[in-house]
C-alpha cells in the first residue's frame, strides 16, 4: 500500500526528533560534562593539554637550527627504518615532534583541544594510554607495511618509504578524538575524524594517510574494549568454576565456638 501524505510527515517528524536528541545528548557528553569537570577542577585539568602544546613549541623552535633539528631528531625522530628497540625508545617523545612541512600552529590547537577533552572526560593514565597505543599502533603498522614491501594488494610499501618521519602527534590526536567519540557515543565527531582520515589517505595516498587510518582503527577497538575487562582474578576463577577469595576483613574475627558453660550460682549476704 503506497505511503500517504500523513505517513511521510510522521516519518520526517520522527527523523527530526532523533537527530535533535543525538546532538543534544552529544553536545552534553562531549562539551556540557567537560566544561563542568573544568569548573570543578580548575587549571590542573588541563596539565597533559598544556605540557603536549608547550611540547610541540619548544620541538618546533629547536628544529629551526641545523643543530636543533639533529638534535630533535636523535631524541624523537621514529622511521620504519629505525631498529625497533630505538623505536620504541622515541616513541613517546615523537608525540611531542610536529612534522616539518605542516602548519604548527593549526597542529597544536587541534593538539590541546584533543588532549584538554580527553583529560577532562577519561582522567590522564587513560589519556596518556590511548594516545601511545594508538601511536605505536601506527608506527608498528607502518614497519610491517615497508618489511612485506610492494605488492600484497595495496598493503605492503617500498623500501624507501622507511626514511620518512613518523607522523608526531597528529595520530595522538586522532586517536584521542576517535576514542571520545566511540566512548561518549557521539557520531558528528566521530564522522568528522573517522571521514577526514579517509579522505585525506584517499586524496594524499602517503604513509601518514595509512599511519592514521590505523590510529583510529585502533581507537576505534579501544572504545569498544572501554568497561568490558575484567579482573585476571576473576577470569581464572570463571575458568576454574571457583569464585576469588574475598579481601581480609578490617573489623576482629568472630570468636571460636568453645564448650557450653553452665552459670555458676552466687551467694549474697543477708
Amino acid at each position: 500500500m503506497p505511503f500517504m501524505e500523513g505517513d511521510w510527515s510522521r516519518m520526517a517528524a520522527r527523523g527530526v526528533r532523533f537527530v535533535r536528541r543525538t546532538l543534544r545528548d552529544e553536545w552534553h557528553a562531549v562539551v556540557v560534562e567537560p566544561v563542568r569537570q573544568l569548573v570543578r577542577r580548575g587549571l590542573s585539568g588541563l596539565v597533559l593539554a598544556f605540557v603536549a602544546a608547550f611540547g610541540v613549541i619548544f620541538f618546533h623552535a629547536v628544529a629551526q637550527h641545523p643543530f636543533g633539528r639533529r638534535m630533535v631528531w636523535h631524541l624523537g625522530g621514529v622511521t620504519a627504518d629505525l631498529p625497533l628497540w630505538l623505536s620504541l625508545l622515541r616513541t613517546p617523545v615523537s608525540l611531542y615532534v610536529p612534522a616539518l612541512d605542516l602548519p604548527v600552529w593549526a597542529g597544536i590547537t587541534q593538539l590541546f583541544l584533543a588532549f584538554a577533552l580527553a583529560e577532562l572526560t577519561l582522567g590522564r593514565s587513560r589519556t596518556l594510554a590511548v594516545a601511545y597505543v594508538t601511536t605505536l599502533a601506527g608506527t608498528m603498522t607502518a614497519r610491517v607495511m615497508v618489511a612485506l614491501g610492494p605488492g600484497w594488494w595495496g598493503f605492503g610499501l617500498p623500501p624507501e618509504v622507511g626514511r620518512i618521519l613518523d607522523t608526531g602527534p597528529s595520530a595522538a590526536v586522532v586517536g584521542l578524538f576517535t576514542y571520545l567519540a566511540v566512548v561518549r557515543r557521539a557520531p558528528v565527531v566521530f564522522t568528522l575524524t573517522g571521514g577526514s582520515m579517509v579522505w585525506e589517505s584517499v586524496a594524499v595516498p602517503n604513509l601518514a594517510g595509512r599511519e592514521h587510518l590505523i590510529a583510529v582503527a585502533a581507537a576505534i577497538v579501544l572504545g569498544l574494549l572501554h568497561g568490558r575487562r575484567l579482573p585476571l582474578a576473576a577470569r581464572l576463577a570463571e575458568r576454574l568454576g571457583t569464585t576469588p577469595s574475598s579481601p581480609p576483613r578490617s573489623d576482629p574475627p568472630l570468636p571460636r565456638p568453645g564448650p557450653p558453660r553452665h552459670p555458676v550460682p552466687s551467694f549474697r549476704l543477708p
